[in-house]
């Protein structure tokens, strides 16, 4: 494999697996702040108990997330050296905010909170954890903000060789900011609800603090319905924009080669073929296309043939089609999964203050645990494979942003890549353990519990 093979291949397992804390993180502490917060309201020494409880997963996911995240940083510098130095004067400044004001906020109040219980008021209190989901997010936000010129590159001017920062607030303001962050938004709060809701339905199958996991679960519900219907809203209006913006990986998310008629139709199922490009077998449903791509039902959709040659004209020559397998199955398992999560939040909705009585409920709420890492890390491929050729949309190809072989060969980057993931699997292995030992053990202390803890 070449250097900017193997490159890509370490950014892309090293990003996937420090996206499955990520969203975690941004859900989980929302609900622990709304948990607590209901302890002040309420006084209800329950809430305290589940705020403790799930703050503890919440702290380990943060930590493992932490970890794995610090290695993103090293390879711009290690493989991406040429991606640095044409981006350099734009992706360092969110990053930088990020760093400095939203991660720093995150951290200093984590560390108050977690050693502050019963020294501070309790108000006070809770206002530290809600500073926490405050940080956590914004931390998102900007680091979403660099990702979004990668899509759709403002706010900037050719230097030199190099983009330049040109308008700090059209950079901030980017149309595809508010689309991708309230897209992870609603995906952290689904993952951290799915999570609250498996992890309640095991305790609750085995009948342990049913007034606890009970009410956690109603919790869980709530932020899985609303989390999921809100991902599948944005990601609706998010492929509407991506259709003007970025037709080329709109097409490949469609694997639509040539021109759709008018009205399009949508593929449900298709066998693709890259080399010869075109679909053996596809499998349509009529008008679906239009009505998904423009509300109506009518328009038609630009295949990648068409848009190729346009990019030809363009940028000259060369394959702008992105993986079309690998981004037409990843959107698809996504939208799957993201309906199956709707439809296990309606049924807990139904089942509300009566969920340990379905034994099937609680056993798919377990297994569903899954399904928010999947649907995130399958969303993230679309956006990021959907996007290739290009590293930073029609500035910079993938291609010309790896490091040179001459300073760091592919042996190199092979080396590298082989250490990254068997670090990350320790690191994985290690949260694993802990989040299940901890997701095990009882909310109350022995003498609270008395003999049904004891018994534990």
């Amino acid at each position: 494999m070449s250097e900017v093979a193997l490159a890509r291949l370490q950014f892309a397992t090293t990003t996937t697996f420090h996206f499955f804390f990520v969203p975690l993180t941004l859900g989980l502490v929302i609900l622990v702040a709304i948990m607590e917060t209901l302890y002040v309201v309420r006084g209800d020494e329950k809430y305290k108990r589940m705020t403790k409880f799930w703050g503890t997963l919440f702290l380990i996911n943060f930590a493992i997330g932490v970890a794995t995240g610090l290695v993103q940083e090293f390879q711009f510098g290690m493989n991406w050296s040429e991606y640095s130095r044409f981006m350099g004067d734009i992706f360092g400044v969110p990053l930088a905010i990020e760093a400095l004001l939203a991660f720093f906020m995150e951290s200093t109040f984590i560390g108050v909170w977690v050693f502050s219980w019963d020294k501070l008021p309790k108000k006070l209190h809770a206002a530290l954890i809600w500073l926490v989901a405050l940080g956590s997010n914004l931390s998102a936000f900007w680091i979403l903000v660099a990702n979004s010129f990668m899509q759709h590159p403002t706010g900037y001017v050719l230097r030199n060789g190099r983009a330049e920062l040109e308008s700090f607030v059209a950079i901030a303001t980017n149309p595809n900011v508010f689309y991708q962050f309230t897209h992870v938004f609603f995906a952290g709060l689904s993952t951290g609800a799915f999570v609250v809701m498996g992890i309640s339905a095991w305790h609750l199958l085995r009948r342990r603090e049913v007034a606890e996991f009970a009410a956690s679960m109603k919790i869980g519900v709530i932020a899985a319905l609303v989390g999921s219907i809100m991902v599948a809203t944005v990601g609706h209006f998010q492929a509407q924009y991506i259709i003007k913006e970025q037709p080329m990986k709109f097409a490949a998310m469609e694997a639509v080669w040539e021109d759709t008629p008018d009205p399009a139709p949508w593929s449900l199922f298709a066998i693709i073929d890259e080399n010869r490009q075109e679909n053996p077998v596809n499998i349509e449903i009529p008008y679906l296309g239009s009505l998904l791509s423009y509300n109506k039902l009518s328009g038609s959709i630009t295949g990648m043939k068409t848009i190729q040659k346009e990019y030809e004209a363009k940028y000259g020559p060369g394959n702008y089609i992105p993986p079309v397998k690998w981004t037409y199955w990843s959107f698809r398992v996504m939208v799957l999964v993201g309906g199956l999560m709707i439809l296990l939040a309606l049924w807990g909705l139904a089942l509300w203050g009566r969920f340990e009585t379905s034994r099937a409920f609680l056993v798919s709420s377990i297994w569903m645990i899954a399904s928010p890492f999947i649907a995130n890390s399958t969303g993230w491929w679309v956006a990021e494979i959907g996007r290739q050729p290009w590293i930073v949309q029609g500035l910079l190809k993938t291609s010309e942003a790896v490091t040179p072989a001459s300073v760091v060969p592919a042996g190199t980057v092979l080396l590298s890549l082989i250490g990254f993931n068997l670090l990350y699997l320790v690191l994985g292995l290690i949260d694993l353990g802990l989040m299940i030992k901890y997701a095990q053990r009882p909310m109350r202390e022995p003498e609270e519990a008395g003999d049904e803890a004891l018994a534990y």
